[in-house]
């Protein structure tokens, strides 16, 4: 089953980190996923949440900058992965967990309506992840 993985973490806490120390993060993560890839889709490291911007649903739609909810911690990014069942994913995010420092893990079966095509640069990895200006 596709399992998607919810990357929760305080978004002040995790951007403050030096160039170095998120580097550092980032390869501890790339190991685990390395070990992973047979069964990983793709994954990705959300812009900070100063760069969103939702879309309040009403009778008259509202578009407003920012994140949906204030809170505590940020969905700051996500995996797919094909699990065999829940224990294997939670495997997984165990394993990811002792690598990144903070946060939690967000386990949701997927249903797909849409396998959607995205061209490469839709999906090409910048160097760093940056704040909107």
């Amino acid at each position: 089953m596709l399992y998607a993985v919810l990357c929760y973490n305080s978004e002040e806490t995790v951007f403050s980190w030096t160039k170095e120390q998120d580097a550092k993060v980032m390869a501890d993560l790339a190991q685990v996923q390395q070990r992973w890839t047979h069964k990983l889709g793709p994954t990705a490291r959300l812009m900070p949440t100063s760069a969103a911007t939702t879309l309040r649903k009403g009778d008259t739609p509202l578009v407003i900058d920012g994140p949906f909810a204030e809170t505590k911690e940020q969905l700051l990014g996500f995996y797919l992965i094909n699990g065999e069942d829940l224990e294997d994913v939670l495997t997984f995010c165990r394993e990811l967990g002792a690598v990144n420092p903070g946060g939690a893990y967000e386990i949701r079966p997927l249903h797909f309506f849409n396998n959607g095509v995205l061209p490469a640069e839709a999906v090409a990895a910048p160097d760093r992840v940056s704040e909107r200006a």
